[in-house]
């Protein structure tokens, strides 16, 4: 099953599934995959290592051809040569995030790229679009990571913003497989975001232990933890996040603690092991391929199913 709509025309791909930008996660050996497999793997920059960045890039040029994009982090990634450094390097698809769309857009768009912002509020959504954006990305509440302190659910957020603006959406938030993507697309949505189900893919660079703490995980083993001032944040259930949801700390002090010692050792009371509710829907790590190729399945099943259901 091949798609043809405004998200897959605008990024080149036959499958509207992109993986999400996670720090120090999304790198090639994870986003390489995602494209081979005729979705749209995305370089991060919220780990701030640009020049390590550029290395991932020239890495993804190297296992092959497939289109790829680059998430600009504006909150981590605060120089303004990050538009030339991406345009030098000949990506052509950029998502922005984390800051105003009023930022970059208009000069990544001078230097010839696809540019779709990140959302989580309609406010927000029609800023972007106001700004020039080619797409936004709708980002719901329920999603890992970066969150705006006030979350709206995916299902709440995706249709109101459907309903105002006319670009291209691509629905993050709860989405891991082809029935999430199916109600995504209902919804007003014309391509996905994997979050969680990426960072546990078989391809995905964290500890086995983070893997598997997200298998194990039901639905309600995240925590919205807030922090003082900026956005609040997402993350595994653990003894550390508990004391933190009780008040014990800031969440964005927590995320500059035991980086590597959550993602690539596995201890995760060091720090914060970013997550999903969608954890709970998720029962084994298995490669992007197939992540991707039964999500395709399900959806067109879903879609038969559904229309098979109506009677004249």
């Amino acid at each position: 099953m091949r798609f043809d709509n405004r998200v897959t025309r605008d990024l080149g791909v036959a499958i509207p599934i992109v993986q999400a930008p996670m720090g120090w996660i999304a790198r090639a050996r994870l986003a390489s995959a995602v494209s081979r497999a005729d979705a749209l793997g995305i370089l991060e920059t919220s780990s701030g290592e640009l020049e390590a960045v550029r290395n991932e890039i020239r890495e993804m040029k190297r296992l092959g051809d497939a289109p790829f994009g680059v998430n600009i982090a504006q909150a981590f990634v605060r120089d303004p040569g990050i538009v030339d450094f991406v345009a030098g390097e000949g990506v052509r698809f950029v998502t922005t995030s984390a800051g105003s769309p009023t930022q970059y857009t208009k000069a990544l768009k001078e230097r010839g790229l696809t540019v779709y912002h990140v959302v989580p509020t309609l406010k927000a959504a029609l800023k972007a679009v106001d700004a020039g954006v080619d797409g936004l990305i709708v980002e719901g509440g329920e999603g890992g990571g970066f969150k705006n302190p006030s979350p709206v659910s995916t299902f709440v957020l995706l249709p109101l913003v459907r309903a105002k603006v006319d670009v291209p959406i691509i629905a993050a938030g709860g989405i891991c497989d082809g029935i999430s993507m199916a109600a995504a697309f209902a919804l007003g949505a014309e391509g996905v975001q994997m979050g969680t189900r990426m960072v546990s893919a078989l391809e995905s660079p964290v500890h086995e232990n983070w893997k598997n703490a997200i298998v194990a995980a039901a639905e309600t083993d995240t925590l919205f933890l807030r922090s003082e001032k900026g956005p609040a944040l997402r993350a595994l259930r653990t003894q550390r996040t508990e004391r933190m949801f009780a008040g014990d700390g800031n969440a964005l002090q927590g995320l500059a603690d035991g980086v590597s010692a959550v993602y690539f050792e596995g201890k995760l009371e060091m720090g914060l092991a970013m997550c999903g509710q969608v954890a709970g829907r998720i029962d084994s790590i298995r490669p992007v391929a197939e992540i991707i190729a039964d999500t395709v399945r399900e959806y067109a099943e879903t879609i038969a199913r559904l229309h098979a259901d109506l009677r004249a």
